[in-house]
């Protein structure tokens, strides 16, 4: 390990947070002096390197891995800050390492997007790979959704232990015959539940390649009511309260327990493992909820057809003030033209307060063809911000955002409320 990189890349993290720098620079920094940092910083992990990747889902499922594994005993070092770009992940080691480089940890569970997965794996290859789903997003950046398929296929096939595959959507079951190296689990639906989770052909309403859902998975979601779930495991029905908001969330939770047993093998303490999971709070911007003027304030990111058709699907609009805001900033996608597939009819009766945004009124075009009365539009997110707040008093509030328009969002509501520093 080279000393002098990881001291200049602690100097340069220290300064960053100082000046309330991006969480990635300083990892950008020791990439370029010490390329092989990360590498040595991981490889001597006793139970190695999860990636997790997909689609929708990454940040709160990698949330839910980690405290899975931290209540059964294990240290585990991951990359918090959702910043999951290699370089992210570099940042994030800078913070945890000691002056040598030596990382304290059993474990590392890495959120990473497609693209940088692969490079990233290219560096170090992981013992075990969650892949989620493969969905039409940010085609400005991946291109058609085979593409994002040949990414997931790279990660797969450069794992060592085992790859935890999503059996529903068949992309992602596709990738099993490409596994060389690694063994192969499945987590997956009830068949009366695939209809809440379509996957893209269905979403697009194609036939689409049937999804095999006869493959033996390990962990099974088989109900879903309001924020308790039923999961077939080991042959069992296992019930749980969550904390989590969201059918999609519930979803992710049988990936978690999926990949939380693999890493465990028969030493997993099931009643430890559903305590862990009811704990879990939603990720920073994922169903989060805030307090403004005694009413709850939810957070819900969105970022392509499926998340917010999803997320439309599992938070009531009735009752609630509405906001949405809509950036197309490089990590929001800059091709916008996915809000069109997006079935806006649930919001039609109460309609929405706000939008706001760099694209706002792409956003209020969109909800006038679905006939969605749009109360008004202010580009400038602190100021609809403050109008939103003020124009519905004493009234729950839901802000339907993409992921920088949702960091702006937290960073003037922490202004106001108590909001989670992610550091």
């Amino acid at each position: 390990m080279n000393p002098l990189s990881v001291l200049v890349g602690k100097a340069v993290r220290r300064a960053s947070r100082l000046r309330g720098g991006g969480s990635a620079l300083p990892g950008l920094v020791v990439e370029r002096l010490d390329p092989g940092f990360m590498g040595r910083a991981l490889s001597t992990l006793e139970h190695g390197v999860m990636v997790v990747s997909g689609t929708n889902g990454k940040t709160t499922t990698t949330k839910m891995v980690v405290e899975l594994l931290e209540g059964q005993g294990l240290r585990v070092f991951t990359n918090r800050t959702g910043s999951n770009f290699t370089r992210g992940v570099a940042a994030a080691l800078l913070g945890e390492v000691d002056w040598r480089g030596r990382l304290n940890a059993d474990i590392a569970v890495l959120e990473l997007d497609e693209a940088h997965a692969v490079h990233f794996v290219n560096l170090v290859r992981p013992k075990y790979s969650l892949l989620l789903n493969v969905l039409r997003d940010q085609l400005d950046r991946f291109g058609e959704i085979d593409a994002t398929t040949r990414l997931l296929d790279k990660i797969a096939a450069a794992t060592t232990g085992t790859v935890i595959l999503n059996r529903e959507d068949p992309r992602v079951a596709g990738l099993a015959p490409t596994v060389r190296d690694a063994g192969v689990v499945y987590f997956g639906l009830d068949p009366s539940l695939r209809s809440t989770f379509p996957n893209d052909d269905e979403l697009r309403g194609a036939t689409g390649v049937p999804a095999p859902s006869d493959l033996p998975a390990d962990v099974v979601l088989e109900q879903v009511d309001g924020n308790g779930a039923v999961f077939g495991v080991g042959g069992e029905s296992v019930p749980a309260d969550l904390r989590l908001r969201g059918v999609y969330n519930i979803f992710n939770a049988a990936a978690a327990l999926a990949a939380a047993r693999t890493v465990l093998g028969g030493t997993a303490d099931q009643d430890a493992l559903f305590s862990s999971l009811s704990a879990v709070e939603p990720a920073f911007g994922r169903g989060e909820s805030l307090t403004v003027d005694g009413q709850p304030l939810e957070l819900v990111l969105v970022k392509n057809p499926s998340g917010f058709r999803l997320g439309l699907k599992s938070f009531d609009p009735a009752g609630h003030a509405t906001m949405i805001a809509i950036n197309d900033n490089y990590a929001d996608g800059r091709d916008m033209s996915w809000l069109w597939d997006v079935d806006f009819d649930s919001l039609r009766a109460a309609g929405v307060n706000l939008v706001t945004g760099v694209r706002a009124y792409d956003m209020a075009l969109r909800l006038k063809y679905d006939d969605v009365e749009v109360r008004g539009i202010e580009p400038e997110i602190p100021a609809a911000l403050t109008a939103f707040i003020a124009g519905s008093p004493g009234q729950p509030k839901r802000i339907f955002c993409t992921y920088t328009a949702m960091l702006a969002v937290r960073r003037e509501l922490s202004k106001i409320t108590t909001v989670e520093v992610v550091s």
